[in-house]
């Protein structure tokens, strides 16, 4: 029984019970921080995917890093891979990674949350084309000579010092350039089985208009497969505008046409291609050739292709393209090229790595992209997984997929060997041309040089107008992209809300940085 000391003491006891309890609830709904894109049925699920046991990687004195890069799915076997390569940098470095994947559709709402969280972020991709300057100018970067300096010889010794320096702003280097092509030509990638069913004549295709009667006969014929595939943010005038005819020169409104000797910096909305473009893709929307969700579709265009539900999307190409399109599809890809090869500063820049502000250990991180550079063993690994359950050797540098696996039912397909530090170390595959490298490096020095090569827009004058531009275009872009509104009637309402948004006064700060830079290089 108790005496008066323990009926005193209960309601402290129940009490303090009580708050343990609460405590743990909290952990547990609180206590992590789920990676951004792996769901609850994924490699969690999975024991195929866990290892007999992880690393060291609780240690008090091993620094743990947080990658974070665009991908269009998670691979199921992410969580093997991740092991295999933290046993590995545990050895090199002292240290593991966290590999955190986010969609593109998504990349925005996710990494601006994790910078307003204050979210542990290290290594984070990024590109000319990403809104790098105004990362930049939002202090989202850390600022990289030192470090590249004391850590980064390899990165040096790699890469050229004009390529290399294609990421500094104000001076200083903010990402680190992925060694690979460093131009591209725009066009369309198509299924090479419906081409040759319908004896379609590729040679014939001059201008994206000629692919008008190929999707005619692809709608007649092949019931559920959408001729075009397209997506709100990506379309056949995407990239046709955007480096196709046009250098953006950096975020925000104002183009410099590729073509000529002009350097006058342009409102893209107020050109001819614009409107032309814009209508072809309204007609095209009207007569039914692209994706009937094309307006709010997120998925990558590939995954349709590869359900069997599209015929053709548009990409930015180089050598070798299609046999990677051909492993993202599980079916043998052709493409047909609109532009000519063009190289910009958003080429140069089209992969880097960055390391933020909210980086635990940039030193760390650093030594981890150097390794990327000079480490074939550990670049192979994140491009392709582990030797023997997601490739096998077929020599030193070639592979193929392990018998009774394919494109389709890889474990590991990752498959953006253009993201990652030294592409020239990465394995080919068996069904690609043994000298596609010899081929980069031709692609690179034969292609168009942009009259801005090297210029880096710095849009922390214009911030607000750039913004007020984004959102303005975030309204009406997506109907241009897929053909969902007639252009003639919207491209008023779009140049004039963009003037009222303060886009000419970007469009001027451009062409006054632009004309200083020059004037500099000339």
């Amino acid at each position: 029984m108790f005496n008066r000391a323990n009926k005193k003491a209960l309601p402290i006891i129940v009490g303090s019970l009580l708050v343990v309890a609460i405590l743990i609830v909290f952990s547990t709904m609180y206590g992590q921080t789920p990676k951004p894109t792996r769901s609850a049925d994924d490699s969690n699920t999975n024991p195929d995917n866990q290892s007999a046991t992880k690393p060291a990687a609780d240690t008090n004195n091993t620094d743990k890093l947080v990658m974070v890069f665009p991908a269009g799915n998670v691979p199921k076997d992410l969580n093997l891979v991740e092991d295999k390569i933290n046993d590995y940098l545990l050895k090199k470095i002292n240290a593991t990674v966290d590999i955190r994947t986010i969609d593109m559709g998504s990349w925005w709402d996710k990494t601006g949350l994790m910078f307003a969280s204050g979210e542990q972020m290290d290594i984070l991709f990024t590109a000319g084309w990403m809104r790098f300057g105004d990362e930049i100018a939002k202090g989202r970067y850390l600022p990289l000579d030192e470090l590249l300096d004391k850590y980064g010889e390899g990165i040096r010794e790699i890469l050229d010092p004009s390529i290399l320096e294609a990421s500094k702003v104000n001076g200083k280097l903010y990402g680190i350039v992925t060694n690979k092509e460093f131009a591209s030509s725009k066009g369309l990638v198509l299924r090479q089985d419906l081409v040759d069913k319908y004896d379609i004549d590729l040679s014939k295709v001059k201008t994206l208009a000629n692919f008008g009667p190929i999707f005619e006969r692809i709608k007649r014929d092949e019931s559920g497969v959408a001729p075009l595939q397209a997506r709100a943010d990506r379309s056949p005038l995407t990239f046709m505008m955007q480096y196709g005819i046009f250098d953006m020169l950096g975020e925000g409104p104002g183009v410099l046409r590729r073509d000529g000797q002009s350097t006058k910096v342009l409102s893209m909305a107020e050109t001819d291609e614009f409107m032309n473009y814009a209508k072809l893709l309204y007609e095209w929307n009207r007569k039914g050739y692209l994706n009937a969700d094309a307006t709010t579709s997120k998925d990558n265009e590939y995954d349709a292709v590869k359900a069997g539900n599209a015929f053709a999307y548009a990409e930015s190409l180089k050598p070798g393209f299609e046999i990677q399109a051909s492993r993202d599809t599980g079916y043998p890809m052709v493409s047909v090229e609109l532009t000519k090869p063009y190289t910009t500063t958003a080429d140069t820049t089209s992969a880097m790595f960055a390391i933020t502000r909210n980086a635990k250990h940039p030193e760390k991180s650093m030594m981890l992209l150097n390794l990327l550079y000079t480490d074939p063993y550990l670049l192979n690994l994140l491009d392709w997984g582990l030797e023997g359950v997601h490739y096998v050797k077929k020599s030193d540098n070639v592979i193929e997929y392990p018998p009774g696996v394919d494109a389709k039912t890889v474990g590991y397909n990752l498959n953006q060997p253009w993201m990652f530090g030294n592409q020239l170390n990465s394995y080919l595959w068996d069904n690609e041309n043994p000298g596609l490298w010899e081929e980069y490096r031709s692609f690179n020095e034969q292609a168009d040089k942009s009259k801005a090569l090297g210029f880096v827009f710095n849009p922390e004058h214009v911030k607000a107008e750039i913004a007020a531009s984004l959102l303005v275009e975030k309204e009406f872009m997506p109907a241009f992209n897929t053909g969902a509104q007639d252009p003639e009637k919207i491209i008023p309402m779009y140049i004039s809300k963009l003037k009222a948004a303060g886009a000419d006064k970007v469009v001027q700060e451009k062409q006054r940085q632009l004309d200083l830079w020059l004037s500099s290089h000339n």
